[in-house]
């Protein structure tokens, strides 16, 4: 019997119904939908063995060698048919949560969907994340893509403990610098993260950051996504705990970021610096945020001219009635709102605030989770409340 081959090499193997069957749920599901984007991750498995990864809330942080769920015909077809799915304007993330898309044994599987996907003619953003090597046959392979709008982040932390992250944080350095030299239809993004005072936040961290900033079309920076399995595997390993508590969202405390922007506001050849995904890919790609973070004002005091510019004109408070209708049928119980800043519903999770996020161009809240002032959706530790009280 032949051995499958794809790009040249032998094609990863699909993992039988029986062991998929032994992986927790959300593992299994190759189909997550994140603020991002609407995430598709067929593949899982991988070796780069950072501490703060978030594969450790699928207890799957050593399965070490990546292996297919499903073939790559059947992954583009889960994702183009999905419920939230919208040609041309859902955002896609690609193997972002359980595997670097860019491993030599993942990268041929990752340019196959993103084949199938441009074949179709479609427009919608694509993000892929990386902190592995990207050489410039790689870039020829992205840049061959015509319809798709691609992005490719570079994790990049400065973390100098090898218990932390064992990767060399130059390997990313090289990639970042190889993808900016040969961008032509993709773009590329710095991403900063995670930081963590103490650990990587240092006058030499911030200033490493800034000479990198210049390989980038855009950069985005934030902190550390600290839940209680990453803390357990820090307390397992003996590593010095970040915080002393964990929380549900990213954690960037304020003085941690002022930090930044006061280094920014004081040299002006950093790059373009943005606090969101979202508003750093669309800064890249020369088009209005389609997150609508313009409502969230604070965001935007960092933001270019040209780009702010861009987001008021595009931004456009939405119709009520057409939300709660909207809403209404995805699950939304209690009032429905729209005000100046965000939609905030009742009774939604995740995915569907998110599709009418990304459908409306406006911010969707939990009424139950608020979004604070000036914390922009992270965690309260590190921040304090108008009043100077902990805002915890």
């Amino acid at each position: 019997m032949s051995i499958p081959t794809i790009g040249g090499r032998r094609a990863l193997p699909i993992l039988t119904p029986e062991k998929i069957g032994g992986l927790k749920q959300e593992l299994a599901d190759v189909i997550e939908y994140r603020k991002s984007g609407l995430s598709l991750n067929w593949i899982v498995g991988c070796p780069l063995d950072c501490g703060y990864c978030v594969r450790h809330l699928f207890q799957n942080f050593e399965m070490k060698v990546p292996r297919r769920l499903m073939s790559d015909e059947k992954a583009v077809r889960r994702l183009v048919e999905h419920r939230y799915f919208r040609p041309h304007q859902t955002p896609i993330q690609l193997l972002n949560r359980a595997t670097d898309p860019m491993l030599p044994a993942v990268k041929p599987h990752l340019f196959n969907v993103l084949r199938q996907l441009d074949d179709q003619g479609l427009t919608n953003h694509v993000l892929i994340i990386t902190r592995w090597r990207v050489d410039p046959e790689d870039c020829a392979v992205l840049n061959s893509f015509t319809h798709l709008r691609l992005t490719v982040l570079v994790t990049h932390s400065h973390i100098q403990d090898e218990r932390i992250e064992p990767v060399d944080s130059t390997i990313a350095a090289g990639s970042l610098r190889t993808l900016f030299e040969h961008a032509e239809r993709y773009r590329t993004v710095l991403y900063w993260r995670p930081i963590v005072p103490g650990l990587n936040d240092s006058d030499a961290d911030i200033a490493r950051a800034r000479e990198l900033s210049r390989y980038a079309h855009a950069t985005v920076f934030t902190g550390l996504f600290f839940r209680k399995e990453i803390a357990a595997y820090y307390q397992a390993h003996g590593l010095d705990m970040p915080y002393q508590d964990t929380a549900r969202r990213k954690i960037m405390p304020d003085a941690a970021e002022q930090r930044i922007l006061d280094a920014f506001e004081q040299d002006a050849s950093w790059g373009a610096l943005f606090r969101k995904t979202s508003c750093g890919v669309a800064y890249a790609h020369g088009e209005a945020d389609y997150n609508g973070h313009y409502g969230i004002r604070e965001l935007c005091d960092i933001c270019p001219p040209e780009q702010l510019a861009k987001c008021e004109a595009a931004w456009e408070q939405p119709d009520l009635k057409a939300v709660t209708r909207q809403a209404r049928e995805l699950g939304a119980s209690g009032p429905v709102e729209v005000n100046d800043r965000a939609i905030v519903v009742e009774g939604l999770d995740e995915p569907p605030r998110y599709y009418l996020q990304h459908g409306f161009g406006y911010q969707c809240h939990d009424r139950a989770k608020p979004h604070h002032y000036r914390q922009h959706g992270r965690a309260e530790i590190g921040w304090t409340a108008e009043d100077g009280t902990p805002a915890a």
